[in-house]
Formats: structure tokens, C-alpha cells, sequence
């Protein structure tokens, strides 16, 4: 039975493969791919989820629309717990249970998405597995501009559940 860093480090390189990550995207998230969110960084640590500003994500004031910038901050927390999930045994769920957010400037040029909270969706992914009881964590995502300004922060609750066999 492969050990769970392994599955972590094999999650990892389909992620950050240009290819295989697009091909997922293409055919699990759609509305990802259009919009043209990248990985661009994924550790057990963080990671880190690129948006473009461009024509299909703008709104009518010349910025990112707030629904893709939802999107590529859920991405940011979301591949840390799929990291986790990935191949599991036993198989655990997932599912994002609730979300805040908070604008504090216009989103324009590329916006990067980081989440730094690797390690506690890691615990709980363990408490799940340990207990088969669910498991709620909220992960933050900053996301900044080109220039280094904070645009947005996001606070996802994940819900994890160690599946029955």
C-alpha cells in the first residue's frame, strides 16, 4: 500500500503538469479551464493559483469578476485538500460547507491566490481517517496583484468525511 507522501507527491506532479492539470480542468472544471486559472505553486505547505484578467472574466467595470476570483481562491485551498484525499484509504470526501470573502481592492492584471493552510487541512484529513467522524476546516486565500497588493481575502470551510467501506 502506497504511503500517503507518496500520493502527495504524485498529486503534486499532475498538478503542476501543464497538460494533465488542463485536461482535468477541461473536463471536471469547466468554467476553471475558460477562465484560465493555472497552479503555478503547490507544497504541502501553500498553494498558489493564478487568474488572468481578461475578455470572458471581466466585469463591466474593468475588473476581474468577482466570481472568478471566488473561483481561483477556492482552487488555492481546494488542491490542498484534494492533495489529501487523493487516493486515501480510507477514501475521504470533500465539500465546501461555506465561504466569506472580503474585497479591499479593483482586481486587474493577474491576481495570485495563496493559501498557507496545508498543514491544518492535513490534520484534518487525518482526524477524519483516525475517527470516520466528519471534520470541518477553514482554509484562507489572499490573492494579490502584480504589484504585491492585497486584492481579496477568502475563508473557505471544508468539510472532510472518511468514507465507510
Amino acid at each position: 500500500m502506497p504511503r500517503q507522501t507518496d500520493n502527495a507527491a504524485t498529486f503534486r506532479a499532475l498538478v503542476l503538469s501543464p497538460v494533465k492539470f488542463r485536461l482535468f480542468m477541461l473536463s471536471r472544471l469547466p468554467m476553471a479551464y475558460m477562465a484560465g486559472l493555472r497552479v503555478s505553486a503547490i507544497t504541502p505547505a501553500l498553494a498558489t493559483v493564478r487568474v488572468p484578467y481578461k475578455y470572458l472574466n471581466k466585469n463591466p467595470f474593468r475588473s476581474i469578476y468577482f466570481a472568478c476570483l471566488s473561483m481561483a481562491a477556492e482552487l488555492s485551498t481546494g488542491v490542498l485538500c484534494m492533495m489529501q484525499v487523493y487516493k486515501s484509504v480510507p477514501a475521504i470526501s470533500m465539500l465546501v460547507v461555506r465561504m466569506e470573502a472580503d474585497f479591499t481592492k479593483k482586481s486587474v492584471g493577474t491576481i495570485a491566490f495563496t493559501c498557507h493552510d496545508g498543514a491544518a487541512i492535513a490534520a484534518a484529513a487525518e482526524r477524519t481517517k483516525a475517527t470516520g467522524e466528519g471534520v470541518t476546516v477553514t482554509a484562507t486565500s489572499i490573492g494579490v496583484d502584480e504589484s504585491g497588493d492585497q486584492v481579496a481575502t477568502f475563508r473557505f470551510t471544508w468539510s472532510l468525511k472518511a468514507k465507510r467501506k
